[in-house]
């Protein structure tokens, strides 16, 4: 059994699902906080939603999903820059796609916010294993 799920957290994909859906937890949580007991307005409270989920996010896919071996804050300035780069586009995607789905189709908000983050989800994986997570990764590929 320890074998299985020491193979199972070896996977980045599946570190990258559980942490991802801990990060979607993070900004649909934090989003329904600020819209039901705080009363922020629809954009408002999915920007600082995403926000604070971009923030988690980072921290844990550099230390545990894609076990990025920086070692102090300097280490981290460039990744975290292509991070938060990354990050703007597809909150960019999310802003939109929320409010296309609850402003223009009418759909319910909490709703429309879970249906974006499956795109999300997938694009954010892409960009950081191949733009974003890359220190030291360099020589690793070119050996067999």
């Amino acid at each position: 059994m320890k074998g299985k799920i020491r193979d199972l957290y070896e996977n980045s994909i599946i570190r990258y699902i559980f942490f991802g859906g801990c990060t979607t937890l993070v900004n649909v949580l934090s989003f329904y906080v600020l819209r039901t007991f705080l009363h922020l307005s629809l954009n408002p409270a999915n920007v600082t939603s995403i926000i604070l989920a971009i923030l988690f996010a980072y921290v844990v896919n550099s230390r545990y999903v894609f076990q990025d071996p920086c070692q102090s804050l300097r280490d981290h300035i460039l990744p975290f820059g292509k991070f938060i780069s990354a990050r703007l586009l597809t909150m960019v995607i999310e802003v939109g796609g929320v409010w296309f789905l609850v402003g223009v189709l009418h759909w319910k908000d909490m709703i429309g916010k879970i249906a974006t983050q499956i795109l999300v989800m997938v694009l954010n994986y892409v960009f950081s294993k191949v733009f974003v997570f890359t220190t030291g990764k360099k020589g690793q590929k070119s050996n067999p």
